[in-house]
């Protein structure tokens, strides 16, 4: 039997600390059966999700004993079938059926499934497991089956520290979604965005990071300062983003890992929309200065500064596409707000929005196939996504007030924050995260500590 072995981190915040969790992967299985009759339509949203039962992982009385002494679960093989059976509900591709209708007990279920049982309560897909837990090392097995079929889809294993029960839960669920749907998954990701506390006119504003399912929140600022605009490098390990130091906005960059900050530019104007480029060398932005906004980068070895445009009017939010050979960015140049796209040099200038309303906050397909965006049009703001050369617009979702969106590593999912109405006083004011798939079928309020704004995806922790 091969067996391939991968090393990858998870990083923890305490403090502004953080510090490397190390998992091994071990491959127990190829991926068998490659004419499998399961599939899953990922163009069609939750229209058809696909029926599948995720069983809850087995698990040997010493080590359920050892493990709820160590992490306080109760069960940590039905803990971790949960998170599994929660991000496939929550991608809206997938049924999750109720575990109250499994006839088969989760360890026999494991080593042979009686087909006919799943099958009885329509499950088309099977998800099995189970947990040991040796040498203070937590080992998590699964197995995905074709009940349709009756075989065998693949099998993999897991070592890691018990107290990364979670990132082997969303791992699972990323294998299981790359089998199914022919694509990467989204699940073993975090989310940076803007925690925001108190009242409108008077907000404490901090950084902070969590998985993608709103657990593991920490806490990266203390809120004596407005930030803004947070966005994580290639590697995950920095973010640059916006504060304000004194009542004068700079560009800083965060060391998730280390905690240390450390000031970008300090600027004479205002600066805003800071972002890396895709190779992580580079910080792209806007800077105004004399009532006028160009578009600069910023080269973080040598700090030289290079000004891409120079236009009498507002350019800002540039985005670079995936290859780093063009940006796209916001311009009122034609008289009101549209995106454009150039090369990286700022070469060949081309509008590529001329829908009515005002578009903003363009961000580049991590496909490199779509450019998202926000759109102002008769009082209200949709999120939308159109090709790179401005065709095929659409329209996901509206509301009162929202913007900002961000893709999924996978490009399949953005989320963005919405913000609620309020009264003169700056009651019942609210700001959440939110996501919807490009079907815009699957949209979903996405849990956060506090209220929450300008939210971006990492990249996939793990491969």
């Amino acid at each position: 039997m091969e067996r391939t072995t991968i090393k990858f981190r998870c990083k923890r915040d305490v403090r502004g600390m953080i510090k490397y969790f190390k998992y091994i992967i071990i491959f127990l299985f190829s991926i068998t059966n490659a004419n499998a009759l399961i599939e899953v339509d990922i163009t069609r949203g939750n229209l058809n999700p696909l029926p599948i039962a995720v069983s809850p992982l087995s698990i040997d009385s010493n080590s359920k004993e050892a493990l709820q002494k160590t992490l306080k679960k109760k069960n940590i093989g039905s803990e971790i079938s949960k998170v599994v059976e929660n991000n496939l509900q929550t991608s809206g591709l997938f049924n999750p059926l109720s575990k109250d209708a499994f006839l088969q007990k989760p360890d026999i279920a494991h080593l042979k499934p009686r087909f006919e049982d799943w099958s009885l309560i329509k499950a088309q897909a099977l998800i099995t497991g189970k947990v040991i837990y040796k040498n203070e090392k937590l080992r998590v097995e699964f197995r995905l089956w074709d009940v349709l079929a009756g075989k065998e889809m693949m099998a993999l294993a897991f070592t890691t520290v018990p107290t990364n029960w979670r990132r082997v839960g969303h791992i699972i669920t990323d294998k299981v979604y790359e089998r199914l749907t022919g694509e990467k998954g989204y699940f073993d990701t975090r989310i940076i965005y803007v925690s925001e506390e108190g009242p409108k006119t008077k907000r404490i504003k901090k950084l902070a990071i969590m998985d993608q399912d709103g657990f593991n929140t920490k806490y990266l600022t203390l809120g004596n300062e407005l930030v803004l605009t947070p966005r994580f490098n290639p590697t995950n390990q920095m973010v640059t983003y916006l504060s304000y130091f004194r009542n004068l906005p700079r560009v800083y960059l965060l060391d998730i890992e280390t905690g240390i900050q450390e000031v970008v530019g300090d600027f004479p104007g205002m600066t805003f929309a800071p972002r890396f480029s895709p190779n992580g060398k580079k910080i792209i932005m806007s800077f105004a200065m004399d009532g006028n906004s160009d578009i600069y980068t910023m080269d973080l070895e040598n700090r030289v500064v290079e000004r891409i445009t120079n236009h009498p009017s507002i350019d800002t939010s540039p985005s670079y596409s995936p290859d780093g050979k063009y940006i796209c960015f916001n311009s009122d140049r034609s008289g009101y707000q549209q995106i454009y796209v150039m090369k990286s040099d700022g070469t060949k200038v081309k509008r590529i929005s001329f829908g009515k309303g005002l578009y903003g906050t363009p961000v580049w397909s991590p496909r490199g196939d779509l450019i998202a965006f926000t759109k102002l049009h008769k009082g209200k703001f949709y999120i939308g996504v159109m090709r790179t050369d401005g065709s095929g617009e659409r329209l996901l979702t509206e509301n009162f007030y929202q913007e900002a969106p961000s893709w999924s590593p996978n490009g399949r999912v953005l989320i963005f924050y919405r913000e609620t109405k309020s009264d003169s006083e700056g009651k019942g004011f609210s700001a959440k995260l939110w996501s919807i798939d490009l079907t815009g079928y699957n949209e979903r309020l996405v849990d956060t500590e506090t209220d929450a704004s300008d939210p971006s995806w990492s990249s996939l922790l793990s491969n």
